[in-house]
């Protein structure tokens, strides 16, 4: 054997990231390995902040130090040996870019190649390809510069028209009246700060709202006034709505609203593109096709001119199919895409590259797929294995878990408890050991033994958003509903788009908490308020010493624990504060306690350890208790409490705000995908907590594709019978027991498989 043969494997040697306790594996290269564990046991620690971030600062090394200085920083892991790294592909569940430039097409270069191709055979030709794209002034809308749409603003929303500016008449959020937003307007002479707004003269009104940019001098100081209508366009109007914070989202959502560009009809394109035509299809009919549509309509082109390119197209189209996306479009904006989709749709870069012997490393890619969904996952899973890479994929799901080479098996519970290697080998020897993964590989749950009956229903009639076809359905209350289908089939159109918001309906998703990376769990749930108020009365000092975002924090670090150092061309890099170590106080703060611990180790403590600690004796805390009992409840029992909350998953997210929402007196909770991110032992305890709930007197609708919440469901929902214009409609209604019974659909199909396996 050539010696160059005989670096099989990925050696991991002393990983401590996080909770990892000295973690040492070896796992085969060009194979498929699955990590699995309950949530927080380190899996995540072991392949993304291991394996994944050594392989992308190695490769950042390479670049010349002016390039690193461009690059976000990356310390290296704490490990005491990795050998055998390949360059890694993380394909994440991050959101795709909220820039509102960014579609489906444009981010896959699916747009490119059809805009080379109607730059070659379209009648007129429009010119050169980018002539064809809206993201360029020569084939932009000039109307709306290739947006396609156009705001309206309601002035209304923006000021209070009987005062004066120095009486705070502007309402925009972040413009108060002694701040730079306001005394611009103020101090620059083009209008009267003490006059009411209406009583401004036709020129002040032009120059307050419309003035283009110029140049004053406020208070010695050169600056630059604008209009307030320019300048709202500019500062909220040109970012994507969804990643604004709630309240900025809220005051978009009140002021302005978006048409269609009545120049373009919203296609973003200017006329010259939109006139030439491919056999009477322009290109942005073919970017509204439904994608399955769209690859049937390029089979249909024949040109020997452009073949290899039409080749290369017709592959990405169908690879859209095939991973289940072939019911998106090529102008749906990416940030609208869920992160299941997001992750699908960076796969589908990956399937067409020559690359081989690479590293894959994929987080859940099951998430948001139905169970027929996930067969063909995992083909193209075994297809870039096949193609000569190393594929690490992080999952729950027992269907993947099966196509496994190798396993590797993290806990054996989660935080403290967890971070050592259980098992390691193949799926039969984890099936036949006693890991609680392996324990629960085969379990299955039963169909509930009796459904719950129900009085009241919350009808909707003739729901149409998006694909859903006029759609009427009752929805059965004070009972567990679940609603079902493929990706793509209308389930969220239905519940989302549907169910009127506001009273009594809690809805809990899986999107980012806004927030930075000084909130934690005891900030976002409210939990620290009572636990600071404690410490001060029993200590008879002010409880704002002890918040690290307050007068406690260590000055050194300003309460982050870590200093960040910019290297100027050089990435930055992030260590521990040396005088407060890390624990974000000053150390006089750290010597005053509750019971027997400071605040910095009672923000170390996980959320079972704190649960114990103030049910009882000089540390008791009524209060905090009940936080901390709704944070286990939905099976947060091991996040620290000071842990940042932009570590957290979305599942973890989502689990978090239902905590919160617990407390609420909401009387239908919408819950989307719980099971997002939980081991098959986790399910069950997420099962007790929605029986629970529903026990309670509350209503209870889950969009879910895991089948253990479908056998538990009081009634099921069932949309389809496939996904985008193939979806839609309401093909099931009614017990578990019935759908297995008449597997009258693709749900009803895997359904009746899952139970008889859990009868067997």
């Amino acid at each position: 054997m050539h010696v160059a043969d005989s670096h099989d494997l990925i050696q991991v040697h002393g990983a401590r990231e996080n909770n990892l306790k000295n973690v040492s594996v070896e796992i085969p290269k060009r194979r498929l390995t699955v990590f699995t564990g309950v949530s927080g046991s380190g899996k995540s620690s072991l392949v993304f902040g291991t394996i994944a971030a050594e392989s992308q600062r190695l490769i950042n090394e390479t670049y010349s130090a002016f390039l690193q200085g461009f690059m976000p920083s990356q310390t290296r892991p704490d490990v005491d040996l990795l050998e055998g790294l390949t360059t890694a592909i993380i394909v994440d569940q991050e959101r795709m870019g909220a820039n509102s430039r960014s579609t489906v097409g444009t981010a896959t270069d699916a747009n490119a190649m059809l805009r080379i191709i109607f730059s070659r055979l379209g009648e007129p030709s429009a010119g050169p390809a980018f002539h064809y794209s809206f993201n360029v002034p020569a084939g932009a809308c000039p109307r709306c510069e290739g947006m396609g749409n156009v705001t309206d603003i309601d002035l209304d929303e923006l000021f209070d028209k009987t005062k004066s500016l120095n009486e705070g008449a502007i309402t925009i959020p972040g413009y108060t009246v002694d701040g730079w937003l306001v005394r611009i307007f103020a101090a620059s002479g083009f209008v009267d700060a003490d006059k009411p707004i209406k009583d401004f003269t036709e020129q002040e009104r032009q120059d307050f709202l419309y003035k283009e940019p110029v140049k004053v001098k406020v208070e010695n100081m050169n600056l630059t006034y604008e209009g307030l209508v320019p300048r709202v366009q500019k500062s909220f109007l040109q970012k994507d709505k969804e990643a604004l914070q709630p309240h900025l989202r809220a005051f978009v959502d009140r002021a302005v609203t978006f048409t269609a560009c009545p120049e373009c009809g919203g296609t973003r394109l200017n006329q010259a593109a939109l006139a030439s035509r491919i056999g009477g299809v322009n290109i942005a009919d073919a970017c509204a096709m439904q994608i399955s549509d769209l690859a049937a309509w390029v089979r249909g082109i024949s040109d020997r001119s452009v073949a290899p390119l039409l080749g290369t197209l017709q592959r990405t189209l169908d690879s859209f199919v095939e991973i289940g996306l072939g019911y998106l479009s090529l102008d749906r904006p990416s940030g609208t895409l869920s992160g299941g989709e997001a992750q699908r749709t960076k796969m589908i870069r990956h399937l067409g590259s020559s690359l081989t012997d690479v590293s894959y490393i994929f987080d859940e890619p099951t998430v948001g797929l139905h169970p027929h969904d996930i067969e063909r996952m995992n083909g193209l899973l075994q297809r870039l294995r096949d193609k000569g890479n190393t594929v690490l994929v992080v999952e729950h799901k027992p269907e993947t878990i099966a196509i496994a080479d190798h396993v590797v098996d993290l806990g054996p519970g989660a935080g403290g408890s967890g971070g050592t290697v259980c098992f390691e080998g193949t799926v039969a020897g984890l099936r036949s050991s006693d890991t609680l993964t392996g324990r629960h590989l085969d379990y299955r749950a039963g169909l509930r033994k009796s459904v719950r009956s129900f009085k009241d229903v919350l009808p909707i009639r003739g729901a149409s958003t998006h694909n859903l076809r006029d759609v009427d359905v009752d929805i059965p209350l004070g009972v567990l509903v679940v609603v079902t289908g493929v990706a793509g089939s209308g389930k969220s159109s239905l519940i989302h788009g549907s169910i009127p918001k506001g009273a009594g309906v809690v809805s809990v998703d899986q999107a980012a908490i806004r927030g930075s990376r000084r909130s934690n769990p005891a900030t976002y749930t409210g939990l620290l308020e009572p636990i600071r108020k404690a410490f001060g009365k029993a200590n008879g000092v002010k409880p704002a010493l002890f918040s690290a975002n307050s007068e406690g924090a260590c000055p050194n670090c300003n309460g982050n624990g870590v200093v960040y150092t910019d290297l100027a061309m050089m990435a930055g890099v992030a260590t521990v504060c040396e005088e407060c170590e890390g624990r974000r106080f000053q150390s006089s703060v750290l010597q005053y306690k509750l019971g027997d611990r400071n605040i910095s180790e009672v923000l170390a403590m996980s959320v079972a350890e704190a649960q114990e600690y103030f049910a009882s004796g000089a540390s008791r805390l009524p209060a905090a208790h009940t936080i901390l009992s709704r944070l286990a409840d939905v099976g947060l029992g091991y996040i620290s409490l000071g842990q940042p909350l932009t570590t957290l998953s979305g599942g973890e997210r989502q689990r978090l705000k239902l905590a919160i929402h617990m407390a609420e007196k909401g009387g239908i909770y919408v819950l989307d995908e719980p099971t997002t991110g939980l081991h098959l032992a986790d399910v069950e305890q997420l099962l007790g907590l929605l029986d629970r709930l529903v026990q309670s007197g509350k209503s209870v609708i889950v969009i879910e594709h895991h089948l253990a919440v479908m056998a538990s469901a009081d009634w099921i929902i069932d949309i389809g019978p496939g996904a985008g214009h193939d979806g839609g409609t309401v093909v099931f209604e009614g017990t578990p027991a019935d759908l297995v019974a008449t597997r009258s659909t693709l749900t009803g199909e895997h359904l009746a498989t899952y139970v008889a396996a859990a009868s067997s």
